[in-house]
């Protein structure tokens, strides 16, 4: 076999059928011979290469794809995803050389988190019982009398291991690979990943302070998506919420779509103060989706959806052909959380931080954007050289490739344990790096 130009990583791929070849590029993944983000050869020639039909090479590739690893990337041919289904959630790029603030990994601050209260005793119960009961009763009580209070009718209700469990459950109820999903542009990695795996294709949809723009979740469904997901508030990476004038344009847009599913992701409350503007019950299809974890703690792998009667049934089936159900435990420990006294009590100081990063960079020229939440998104002109300019000046970020599709490059800075007494020396760094090149945010 011959080497394929430009390709030293066709060395890793090997096989002479398609389950083989995919195989050697999951191995080729693991080991890291294939990078995350690295592009593969072209069909013909890797088929040359190992002296098979280019059909099997693209059966090889879609084998790739539907496991989480592989994307099509247009002229680009097929790339390793950013964050392929073998790598570790954690793994987002090399460790930080001592002494570097860390602003890159938008985690809440552990200090803040409240401690978990387990119940001290419990009768027992037995399978049936569990799963007869997808929502143990004290969180459906508490969840629902949360959810019909901030406009979200909460008649029927499920619990999922967390948002993005029940994002993808919610999806894979409706749709199909291949179907177009409208997202927030920049938006949440995990997400991304998450179409790419499950063979959806995202449609970018604009986000500015006020949440995703109406213009483009029409031109979105106009071209074709059958499902939009949104974040309520708290954005990551931009910090936008959805305002009660944004929401009435995206309920009058969705209106005219009645079909579509909507998933709504409520991950910030508890986090933020802004109130929720909801758009559950705009289509006939739709569920909202309102976790744990960021405000209680990663442990709290819990969330509740409510949405219409035969989602919430799908998801509940399709439970119930897995797991089971999500351990009442933790149903409980949720609970407990959402109906203490003090939940919700680190906003002040979530919004405190965020907002003293927001007014130093101001101070400073520079734009940025962060109205909820955790994090600070900076538009810049090179991610890569803002990224490495600021680790050198003791400042690690996290590049907006992560987050973007076709929205314009930038960095986003996790602000939620960053003292207020640092936030001048980080916005000073960051006008230090971007005022060579003359540029001063939006």
């Amino acid at each position: 076999m011959g080497a394929v130009e430009g390709f030293a990583e066709a060395s890793a791929i090997s096989g002479r059928t398609a389950a083989a070849i995919a195989d050697s590029i999951e191995a080729g993944v693991r080991g890291g011979q294939l990078p995350a983000g690295g592009r593969l050869p072209a069909i013909r020639a890797l088929a040359a290469h190992l002296g098979v039909n280019p059909n099997t090479v693209s059966a090889a590739y879609r084998l790739g794809r539907e496991r989480g690893l592989l994307e099509a990337a247009g002229r680009s041919g097929t790339r390793v995803l950013a964050r392929p289904a073998t790598a570790p959630r954690g793994q987002v790029g090399p460790d930080l050389p001592p002494g570097v603030l860390d602003l890159s990994r938008g985690e809440p601050d552990g200090a803040l988190l409240p401690p978990l209260e387990l119940p001290a005793s419990r009768p027992a119960r037995n399978y049936s019982d569990a799963a007869g009961a997808p929502v143990q009763a004290d969180l459906a009580r508490v969840a629902r009398t949360a959810l019909d209070g901030a406009g979200v009718p909460a008649e029927h209700v499920t619990c999922t291991s967390g948002a993005l469990d029940a994002i993808e459950r919610t999806l894979l109820a409706h749709l199909r690979p291949g179907d177009r999903v409208a997202v927030e542009d920049p938006g949440w990695p995990s997400l991304l990943d998450l179409l790419a795996a499950t063979g959806l294709v995202a449609d970018p949809v604009a986000v500015d302070d006020e949440g995703p723009r109406a213009e483009g979740l029409t031109a979105a469904l106009r071209r074709g998506a059958r499902a939009v997901v949104v974040t309520a508030r708290a954005q990551n990476p931009t910090g936008a919420a959805i305002s009660p004038a944004r929401a009435q344009l995206l309920r009058q847009v969705l209106a005219a779509a009645p079909g579509a599913l909507v998933v709504e992701d409520d991950h910030g409350a508890g986090i933020t103060g802004a109130a929720l503007q909801t758009l559950a019950g705009a289509t006939d299809a739709w569920a909202h989706v309102r976790s744990a974890s960021k405000a209680s703690g990663p442990d709290l792998r819990c969330a509740v959806l409510a949405g219409d009667a035969t989602t919430v049934a799908r998801v509940t089936g399709r439970l119930r052909l897995g797991p089971g159900w999500v351990s009442h435990l933790l149903q409980e420990a949720t609970a407990r959380a959402w109906g203490a006294p003090g939940f919700g009590s680190a906003t002040a100081v979530y919004d405190a931080r965020r907002q003293a990063l927001l007014d130093e960079l101001a101070a400073r020229g520079v734009g940025a954007a962060g109205r909820t939440g955790l994090n600070v998104w900076v538009p810049v002109p090179d991610e890569a050289a803002v990224v490495s300019g600021l680790l050198a000046r003791g400042v690690a970020a996290a590049p907006g490739s992560r987050f973007r599709l076709s929205a314009a490059p930038g960095v986003r800075l996790t602000s939620a344990a960053l003292a207020v007494e640092d936030a001048p020396g980080v916005a000073a760094a960051v006008a230090e790096v971007l005022r060579p090149r003359a540029y001063l945010g939006v």
